[in-house]
């Protein structure tokens, strides 16, 4: 009896052994991907500067008002910043007369000066190689899925409502880049109402996201006008918006916004971390304000080549936004919008990065790998082959580990 109890035990730690060893790899790395908390210094240090450039307060800076107006729009007032080449200036201009840029200083303090490959810098700031043509400048059809001028609708029960071009910080990835144009604007109130309108007349509508650009660079109160139409329609169940200002702009999340967010529940939000140093303070107080208000906070992160397609900085990244309240929930294939091929990659390395979450890291942090259908055929779901053999009476499957297994069917 001894000798059995020994034994299962002995088979009991040598089994939690190999699962410690299945994860060994990400903890000796995971030290080196810092997230924005664990890196701080760095960006107070940039802060520093970029507020005595622009001569702000620090009452100015958590003013998220004063941050977009100081956004970064030429390479000539970064160059000190964030230590920019000639070479580099010049490319940022050529690259800016034709897809427009603009930094919030927030953004810009996260970029590391003393790293050519800095994630941040790569999302933000523009390159040469965005003057690639290949592809297309609306490769999802957003325009031939418009039922309204404003309106994107590709499923049965849901629509996306586009209220703005604005954004706390133009994304060199951006899938509506072609809509940025040279100013910022907002639709009309007169447009956003034609699109309620068609909402209110089509009952199968339940779900709607308003997003842009990014829908919370619109004022408190056309916000709430919109909150209001919607809330007013009784079919309409859910109302979403997309933002990356938790990202791009924190000081947007304010006690105002979200106090009259809070009034129009079920309210979720969207937003759009693509990298662990994307995970301030600053960032992590945005959310958990949201979060407080009791609004979930789902996370569409875009795979990007240079910036993100790494197993271990994936995984970081779902572990720690879990930690400030958000919950991982897409991962896109990059699109092939034109001026972003330095971006794409192949889809079984997203793949690949899909097999090394499973089983390696909790369910909560193991997004959906979606991959958008060219001309608007929507999203469709990708993950690893884990059923290899379907027959009429037994079904065989393999786990996270590799391991095969039969089941009756």
């Amino acid at each position: 009896m001894n000798n059995n109890s020994e034994a299962l035990k002995n088979a009991y730690n040598n089994r939690f052994d190999v699962l410690k060893s299945e994860i060994e790899d990400y903890l000796e790395i995971k030290a080196s991907i810092k997230t924005g908390i664990e890196d701080y210094e760095k960006i107070k240090y940039q802060k520093k500067k970029i507020m005595k450039y622009l001569n702000a307060s620090e009452s100015e800076w958590n003013d998220y008002i004063w941050q977009l107006k100081n956004r970064f729009v030429s390479a000539d007032d970064m160059m000190d910043i964030i230590g920019l080449s000639p070479e580099e200036k010049d490319n940022i201009d050529k690259v800016s007369k034709k897809f427009r840029s603009a930094i919030s200083p927030y953004y810009l303090s996260l970029i590391d000066p003393g790293n050519d490959e800095c994630p941040i810098k790569k999302q933000a700031v523009p390159s040469v190689l965005e003057l690639d043509e290949e592809g297309e400048l609306d490769p999802m059809n957003e325009k031939g899925s418009s039922v309204e001028e404003i309106i994107t609708r590709r499923y049965p029960d849901r629509l996306i409502i586009k209220v703005t071009n604005v954004c706390g910080m133009f994304c060199r990835f951006c899938q509506r880049r072609r809509l940025i144009g040279e100013f910022d604007t907002s639709a009309s109130r007169e447009k956003i109402m034609k699109a309620i309108d068609y909402v209110r007349n089509n009952s199968e509508i339940r779900d709607v996201l308003v997003t842009g650009g990014d829908a919370f660079m619109l004022d408190d109160s056309v916000i709430e006008w919109i909150l209001s139409e919607l809330r007013s329609i009784k079919h309409v169940e859910i109302i979403r918006f997309g933002t990356r200002t938790p990202v791009t702009l924190p000081q947007r999340i304010t006690k105002d916004l979200v106090k009259m967010l809070k009034k129009y529940h079920p309210v979720y939000v969207n937003t759009h971390f693509n990298h662990p140093r994307e995970i301030t303070p600053e960032s992590k107080a945005a959310c958990e304000m949201l979060a407080d208000a009791g609004i979930p906070l789902g996370n569409q992160m875009v795979l990007l080549n240079g910036v993100n397609n790494n197993k271990y900085v994936v995984r970081k990244l779902n572990q720690a936004l879990l930690t400030i309240r958000v919950r991982p929930y897409y991962i896109f294939h990059p699109k092939k919008v034109k001026g972003t091929k330095h971006f794409w990659l192949g889809i079984q390395e997203g793949l690949e990065i899909m097999e090394s979450l499973r089983g390696r890291t909790s369910g909560m942090a193991i997004p959906t790998y979606i991959v958008n259908g060219p001309g608007g055929l929507g999203k469709t779901p990708l993950l690893p082959n884990y059923l290899l053999y379907a027959g009429k009476n037994k079904v065989v499957m393999r786990n996270w580990e590799g391991v095969l297994f039969e089941i009756d069917n």
